[in-house]
């Protein structure tokens, strides 16, 4: 992972993704069991966690309730009560996410100027780290800075378990209309 992260201005040791990592997957098995995509992510500052979340997208009813919104929310919300200055804190701020962020979430993050993201595995429908759209390298004026992205890890584990959410019922699925002849 490391010789991805060569020109960021810091990088976490392999040692720290695995770590990290270990805590998204925890998130992301609770969003599973909580009949949500299961994706889970962390956002890590000098080796504080001040900021975690799960997918919330059907709990709350709300479509941009992903993990990683969650998660700078509770970012926010640490540097508020603490009197901290929210930009200083991103800019050595790392997020950890079992799943590529989406375009959304890459843009988020571009704003809120998280220089790593380290992710399990790609996003091939909506990623924003270059699957789909590269916002988190692209030249992008007045929007934030672009980010580094440590790609892979547990990749496999993180389909798995995308696989075995789109294998259930979702209860909250709209139910199907038929069609009137």
């Amino acid at each position: 992972m490391l010789e991805q992260c060569l020109n960021a201005t810091f990088c976490p040791t392999d040692e720290e993704v695995a770590k990290w990592m270990d805590c998204a997957f925890d998130m992301a098995k609770d969003a599973l069991d909580n009949n949500e995509v299961p994706v889970g992510c962390l956002l890590v500052y000098k080796d504080e966690v001040i900021g975690k979340g799960r997918n919330e997208v059907n709990e709350s009813k709300n479509a941009t309730r992903h993990a990683e919104m969650v998660a700078l929310d509770q970012l926010l919300d640490w540097c508020h009560r603490g009197n901290r200055d929210a930009r200083s804190v991103c800019e050595q701020t790392v997020l950890y996410v079992t799943v590529e962020p989406c375009i959304m979430c890459a843009a988020a993050l571009r704003l809120m100027n998280i220089p790593v993201v380290a992710y399990g595995c790609g996003n091939e429908r909506f990623g924003g780290c270059g699957s789909v759209l590269d916002v988190s390298s692209a030249v992008l004026t007045r929007t934030g800075t672009s980010f580094k992205c440590l790609a892979g890890h547990r990749a496999d584990e993180a389909v798995e378990m995308l696989k075995t959410f789109y294998k259930q019922e979702n209860p909250n699925a709209p139910k199907p209309k038929m069609r009137k002849e």
